[in-house]
Order: structure tokens, then sequence, then C-alpha cells
């Protein structure tokens, strides 16, 4: 039973494709490392590649990870593309891990009940 209980959360998450968008982009280190930069605020992409030794292609191509998962935005302005970060798809992810959260919470405390030595019951 608890099987389809975790189950159905799985199948049943609103937004999965968005989410594993999300999750999926957050995997690579250096695609958080550009959003941490970008928290501090908006950046060319030359600003973003400075701190890595890979091409400027190889940062386009993180960037467009991080675009089709919605947490980043280029901005024309001129010949120059700023990025900015944004954070509303975080939120998705916030609200999976707090309904995992509540789930692994209850599943362990009844593991630790089941654990416990009858005398303590």
């Amino acid at each position: 039973m608890h099987r389809d209980i975790g189950n159905h959360m799985v199948t049943n998450m609103p937004n999965a494709s968005e989410l594993d968008a999300v999750l999926s982009a957050l995997a690579d280190p250096r695609r958080r490392a550009i959003l941490e930069r970008l928290a501090n605020g908006d950046a060319t992409v030359g600003e973003l590649a400075a701190p890595f030794r890979v091409s400027r292609p190889a940062i386009s191509r993180h960037l467009s990870v991080l675009e089709d998962a919605g947490l980043v935005r280029r901005i024309r302005e001129g010949r120059t593309t700023r990025c900015r970060a944004d954070p509303a798809p975080l939120g998705e992810v916030s609200v999976w891990v707090k309904r995992y959260r509540a789930f692994w919470v209850d599943r362990l405390d009844a593991l630790a009940q089941f654990l416990e030595p009858e005398d303590e019951r």
C-alpha cells in the first residue's frame, strides 16, 4: 500500500516536466555556479564565462539549459545580451521537496515506532 502512495505522488505531480527540467538544470555544478552569480545581479555571457575554463559556446549551452528550465532569461540590450536569474521555478522544487519530506518523516516515524522495544511502547 505504501508503495502505491509513493507512486501516486510521482505520477500525479503537477508540472512534472517542468520539475524535471529544473532538477536536471540544477544537477550540473557549473549551472548552479551561474545561478549563484546571477543571484547577485544581471551579467553578460562573457562575465558568466570568465571564472570557468570552458568556451563561451559551452557557457551558452549551459545558459540554454537554464533558460529551458525557466531559471534564466536573456535580455538583449543593443549588441549586448544580459542574463537574469528567475527564481520562480524553484518554487515548484520547494513544493516537491516539502511533499516528500512530509512523506518520509511519516515513514521514518512509523519505522522508529516499529523498531522500539515492546517495553518502551
